[in-house]
């Protein structure tokens, strides 16, 4: 699991980005991976897994 920093979240269009605490990397999360509701500068944890256009974060909870 990595810890991360949810940058932005837009609830209406369902995607948003979370900052990884580690790597400082920026990853794209879309609603269908959330588990729990997040909010921007929530403090998350995540897996990762490959999409279209790179890494997403998926299994997004609250830390």
């Amino acid at each position: 699991m990595n810890n991360g920093t949810v940058k932005f979240f837009n609830e209406s269009k369902g995607y948003g980005f979370i900052k990884d605490q580690e790597s400082d990397n920026e990853y794209f999360v879309h609603v269908s991976g959330l588990i729990d509701k997040i909010n921007e500068n929530d403090e998350v944890t995540f897996e990762l897994a490959e999409g279209k256009k790179g890494m997403n974060a998926v299994n997004v909870k609250l830390a």
